[in-house]
């Protein structure tokens, strides 16, 4: 259960158990608590909060979800993408708990007397349409289900999967409800489901069904697709209470956000609060620098270099900015790069000290070495799942990049648009010039071959720049790739890392002292204390680090093979699960 207000709903969880069941064939029992809940607005509130358990957990968090894109050189190949490992067999995730929960809730809240039901109906539906989100995401077409199902009804229990396309224009429905009824519109803690919650999930929502309906062209529904970017633009809109978090500095700002204990309430539209008091915690340092725990995510070169300069001009228009070394290439730079990742004058504490932290190649693959969500403090947090910082789910600075793709999809991109979603993003970063408030008119070409060719609009171009950088590590990317259809870059991203002139020592931060020596063959000896040693002999072998020209070139990780299929757009349906209901068929190619 998630901490809700840092609140224990023990309670909540009693009655839920009490009305649930655990399989499809199952329906929940009548009991005697049945009256207490749904006859007080007390019951209806509790029972709701069962809900939040859909929302992403806290341990791993959104922030481990892009460690499987293409942005990312991490540690091994998850099954996703490991050749072979994904079959009917070893697929999950047909689980429909939830659901039951969820729907049960709504038959009985729709017979209750208390007059603010529907407010908690609008909860329940907000957090159906979550749940149906995530299942066409995975399957695609699965069975819509509205109500409990009595164990005679055979038909709807063994029966087919419904058109995906339908589904979520019923997701698209128990959102529109959700908006309209539900009465709370702001929240202090950021904690609860809101008007502007279920508004800002909607350009979340919104914007995946209408690039996949534009870009997945062989369900020939293109021209569907406009009519869901303007559902984004429309809720976007009608968000209303929230800003740019700003903080003290824009050196700090941005990474602020990710590291503080109490969500700032000016941009988190809804987080979940972690607690060290109740024991609630994440493992965010330990998954990001621990070198035995979790997956190292380091960040590629091919996704640094799409950072502006500070005057607003691209970093890939310098000459010669292929072969900059990391001391160099990262100065007056985004200032999101700063916060994002070690560089320059980073420091961490170690009993109370700070320590100059330049990237610690124990730690990371390609020498871009993650920050953000990362605790500075380096005891207990590194070695322990102690992380107390907020666990932000959604923020305004999304919602502004929905916007301005759906608007760039749409060709209707203004001055004033552009001015008030990139250009106040990129203001917040520290970028000055036209940039701000001029609409691009010529496309990047490092942009264009960073998708592949697959986007040429200048505009959408400059819209897909900023989403990288501004949401990494908050669990969007593989989305964004599968609703663009660009799959393939899952597998062919390379593993890239920072610059090396030439075997021998380097000086990562600009201190004067060395940091690391990139040797072949027997270790050498240094006199620097502390440095760290990088074997880039040449090997072909998995786990392996090598220089793109041999003794000098880019960091190559080797993190082990990776294998893209299109089929992998939807997962199959999990072997058990047809074994119980052939009627439910297997998706394309599995």
């Amino acid at each position: 259960m998630k901490t809700i207000k840092l609140y224990n709903y023990t309670l909540a969880l009693l009655l839920v158990c009490s009305v649930s069941s655990c399989d499809l064939t199952e329906v929940p029992v009548e009991t005697a608590t049945n009256e207490a809940v749904f006859s007080s607005e007390g019951g209806l509130d509790l029972y709701t909060n069962s809900f939040y358990d859909l929302l992403p957990g806290t341990d791993a968090g959104v922030f481990q979800d892009d460690d499987n894109s293409d942005l990312i050189a991490r540690n091994g190949v998850d099954n996703y993408l490991a050749p072979g490992a994904l079959s009917p067999i070893t697929s999950g995730g047909w689980v429909w708990t939830d659901l039951r929960n969820i729907n049960y809730f709504i038959e009985n809240a729709e017979k209750s007397s208390v007059p603010t039901k529907n407010h908690y109906l609008g909860v329940a539906r907000f957090f159906r349409a979550l749940f149906y989100f995530d299942k066409v995401k995975r399957f695609g077409d699965v069975p819509w289900i509205d109500r409990t199902i009595p164990v005679t009804d055979e038909e709807t229990l063994y029966g087919k999967r419904q058109d995906r396309f339908e589904v979520m224009d019923n997701v698209l429905a128990d959102l529109n409800y959700a908006i309209a009824n539900i009465t709370l519109t702001s929240d202090p803690t950021v904690t609860r489901i809101t008007k502007n919650v279920a508004r800002a999930y909607k350009t979340r929502i919104c914007l995946y069904e209408a690039s996949f309906r534009k870009y997945h062209t062989e369900y020939s529904k293109q021209a569907t697709a406009n009519t869901w970017y303007e559902e984004v633009v429309k809720e976007a809109n009608a968000i209303t209470g929230f800003t740019l978090h700003e903080g003290v500095a824009p050196e700090r700002a941005y990474r602020d956000m990710f590291i503080a204990k109490s969500a700032f309430t000016d941009e988190t539209i809804l987080s979940v609060a972690l607690s060290a008091s109740l024991q609630v915690f994440s493992s965010a340092n330990r998954r990001f620098i621990s070198p035995t725990y979790g997956n190292r995510p380091s960040l590629t070169r091919r996704f640094i270099n799409t950072y502006l300069n500070l005057d607003g001009t691209p970093f890939t228009s310098k000459a010669g900015y292929q072969t900059t070394p990391f001391v160099e290439e990262v100065k007056n730079r985004d200032l999101r790069l700063k916060q994002t990742i070690r560089l320059g004058d980073y420091k961490r504490t170690e009993n109370g000290i700070p320590v100059v932290s330049p990237p610690n190649f124990s730690q990371t693959y390609t020498g871009y070495q993650p920050i953000k969500w990362c605790y500075d403090e380096r005891f207990p947090f590194d070695d322990e799942s102690r992380n107390d910082n907020a666990h932000i789910i959604m923020r305004l600075g999304e919602v502004l990049l929905n916007k301005a793709e759906a608007l760039a999809e749409l060709d209707k991109m203004t001055a004033t648009d552009w001015t008030a979603t990139i250009g106040a993003l990129r203001k917040r970063a520290g970028i000055t010039g036209a940039t701000l408030t001029t609409v691009p008119t010529v496309a990047d070409p490092y942009m264009v071959a960073f998708f592949g060719g697959k986007f040429t609009n200048p505009v959408l171009l400059e819209v897909l720049r900023d989403r990288g950088v501004e949401m990494i590590f908050e669990g969007l990317r593989p989305d964004d790739l599968k609703r663009w259809k660009l799959g393939e870059l899952f597998q062919t991203a390379p593993m890239n890392g920072m610059y090396v002139p030439a075997l021998g020592e380097y000086d990562l931060n600009g201190d004067g002292k060395n940091d690391v020596y990139f040797y072949q063959g027997t270790k050498p000896t240094s006199s620097t204390a502390g440095i760290a040693f990088v074997d880039v002999s040449p090997s072909t072998a998995v786990g392996r680090l090598q220089l793109s020209n041999g003794t000098s070139g880019e960091i190559m990780w080797n993190p082990g093979a990776r294998e893209w299929a299109d089929k992998k757009y939807l997962y199959p349906i999990p072997e058990a699960d047809r074994t119980r209901n052939a009627a439910l068929g297997q998706n394309p190619g599995w």
